[in-house]
């Protein structure tokens, strides 16, 4: 569908900004993804980022110390998983929230940069369905783990196991980046 932005959040408060969101554009539908999984509360992010981060697309969930070395995108239920790989991968890892590409790509040049800075090369990306939007934010060296196939019936977090979306897959991924 033609101008449609999708909105896959995170958590609740990802999902009020989400919300927030759908009402506020008038140029255009807006489709709001929601899992049927629980989902934890993303705290170790600031609330009001996460509600307002939505409304531009893409936000920085947890910044780097010191030297950018990687960067894990994600969007949705994974999120959770994404942050606990950049925990066990160390400081130099940003998390971005990707909740919606459409409106992160209306965003400035400048503000894409200082989420997405062309300078770190080494990106992956997760999500619990088909993987090729994300190629175009990882560029020719990261990786993307998302699914090629269709699912299976069980209960989310086994799913999630069977088919790699979870912190683990993404630790792996990104230390065999170069």
């Amino acid at each position: 569908m033609p101008q449609i932005d999708v909105i896959r959040p995170a958590d609740p408060e990802e999902t009020a900004g989400a919300f927030v969101a759908a009402m506020e554009r008038v140029d255009g539908p807006t489709l709001l993804a929601l899992s049927r999984q629980a989902v934890p509360m993303l705290n170790d992010v600031d609330l009001n980022l996460r509600r307002e981060g939505v409304l531009r697309g893409g936000y920085i969930a947890k910044k780097e110390n010191g030297k950018l070395e990687l960067i894990i995108m994600s969007c949705g239920s994974e999120l959770q998983h994404a942050l606990a790989a950049a925990k066990e991968l160390g400081d130099a890892v940003r998390v971005v929230s990707m909740p919606c590409f459409e409106r992160f790509k209306r965003q400035p040049e400048k503000y894409r940069e200082e989420v997405l800075p062309n300078s770190c090369r080494k990106r992956v990306a997760m999500e619990a369905g088909v993987p090729d939007t994300w190629y175009e934010f990882v560029g020719l060296d990261g990786k993307v783990i998302g699914l090629h196939r269709f699912g299976i019936s069980a209960p989310g977090p086994e799913v999630m196991k069977e088919f790699g979306i979870d912190a683990k897959h993404v630790v792996e991924a990104a230390k065999s980046l170069r």
